[in-house]
């Protein structure tokens, strides 16, 4: 891998309103050597980036890259072979996005990440919890009132987004069984969802004995559990079992902020999701009952934003789209910009992202040591974060791990 000198790199990382002076970032073996002023560094290669902006490459923390319908209960049916196709695609797509750090938040697995570890197809790093847990009529039992087959079948296909466990001994099992099989950390199924048949917003799925027990095993790994969350009840619910990060979060109430803020938890936000699926959820395959239900958390996910910034709130970036929908995930620049300031879309993007992936100094950010993933942006996105999307129209360069993935132009 040849060793790179950038020069001239504005960076912009959301820790400050206005990009930096112009640095030098010397790259060595996939990863930043040094970020300086002035480096003294004997490179292969040599990139002046005068004209552009640098970012560090962007994170999204909560993406389904094996939802390729929107209709998740048909998505699970469908062939594994067929259904890793689909997924290299669509990952291949949010790397040309600018994404070169993903965290699924159910259904992929190790094979799934292996094969991008080892180049089978160019796609963001993988972040996995394996299947996510719910129980019997909670989010990701697809099989509505008339439908009785075993719910074992769903932790067998790869187009399945969770599995079904009950009662404290199978979910304990299950959350070991996802750990051994490669998972990095634990996702549950803590309230009611839009995309299942049976289970309204505000269900407070599993008992507090079985949400203890999965924290317990998470922690006991090394790891943590992040849970699908709307309602504030099953907020507080999860924050008292140990749970530690929040997927969703838009019933959240004014004091339960200000206890995620004092406590140091984090909430990944999805907005850009309900935006689209309240506009075009049914062309996109989303049941009629399912589209029912956005209205529900729709605004008032964009109202709790703004309260949780200003509360200090760290919020990773996240898209949380299905199907043909997952070519707007960088909508969620713009939408979050209407109410949060800039610098900080773009940190839940970058070092506030990395944080809730318990990766700090990999990636997110260009330091010395972290993984050399950075985007060059045409334009200063603190300024217009519409610069952020078009499927990376804006973005002349994208490397990952220091193995340029897109170059236009020379530079």
């Amino acid at each position: 891998m040849p060793s790179i000198l950038i020069s001239n790199a504005r960076i912009v990382d959301g820790t400050q309103d206005r990009p930096t002076d112009p640095m030098q970032i010397a790259i060595e073996n996939g990863k930043i050597k040094e970020v300086s002023a002035s480096v003294s560094f004997t490179a292969d290669e040599k990139l002046d980036f005068a004209s552009l902006t640098v970012m560090p490459g962007l994170v999204d923390c909560h993406v389904h890259t094996i939802a390729t319908t929107a209709n998740l209960g048909e998505n699970a049916s469908l062939p594994s072979s067929l259904i890793a196709a689909k997924s290299a695609r669509l990952m291949n797509q949010m790397l040309m996005r600018g994404f070169t750090t993903v965290r699924d938040l159910g259904g992929a697995d190790r094979g799934l990440q292996q094969a991008v570890e080892e180049g089978y197809f160019q796609a963001p790093r993988l972040v996995i919890c394996g299947k996510a847990l719910s129980q019997t009529g909670g989010h990701t039992d697809y099989r509505g009132p008339y439908n009785n087959r075993g719910v074992d079948w769903y932790a067998t296909q790869l187009g399945s987004m969770g599995r079904i466990c009950d009662g404290l001994a199978e979910v304990q099992r299950a959350a070991r069984e996802e750990l051994k099989g490669g998972a990095q950390f634990i996702k549950v199924m803590a309230d009611g969802g839009i995309s299942s048949p049976s289970d309204p917003i505000g269900y407070l799925v599993f008992s507090i004995d079985e949400l203890k027990g999965m924290v317990e095993i998470a922690k006991g790994f090394g790891t943590y559990v992040s849970a699908h969350l709307y309602a504030d009840e099953a907020i507080i619910r999860a924050l008292d079992c140990g749970i530690e990060c929040i997927e969703h979060g838009n019933l959240i109430s004014d004091d339960t902020i200000a206890r995620v803020a004092r406590e140091g938890a984090f909430v990944v936000p999805t907005n850009i999701t309900y935006d689209l699926l309240a506009r075009r959820g049914a062309e996109f395959g989303l049941p009629a009952g399912s589209v029912a239900k956005i209205a529900d958390v729709r605004e008032a996910g964009l109202e709790k934003l703004e309260k949780m910034h200003r509360a200090g709130v760290t919020m990773g970036y996240g898209s949380d789209l299905l199907g043909g929908m997952q070519s707007e995930q960088s909508g969620e620049f713009p939408l979050r910009g209407r109410y949060i300031p800039t610098d900080a879309v773009i940190r839940s993007a970058t070092v506030d992202a990395a944080k809730v992936l318990r990766m700090e100094g990999k990636i997110g950010a260009l330091v010395a040591g972290a993984f050399a993933d950075l985007i060059a942006v045409e334009g200063n996105p603190l300024e217009n974060l519409d610069l952020l999307t078009d499927q990376g129209a804006h973005m002349p360069l994208i490397m990952k791990e220091g193995q340029v993935i897109k170059q236009r132009g020379s530079f």
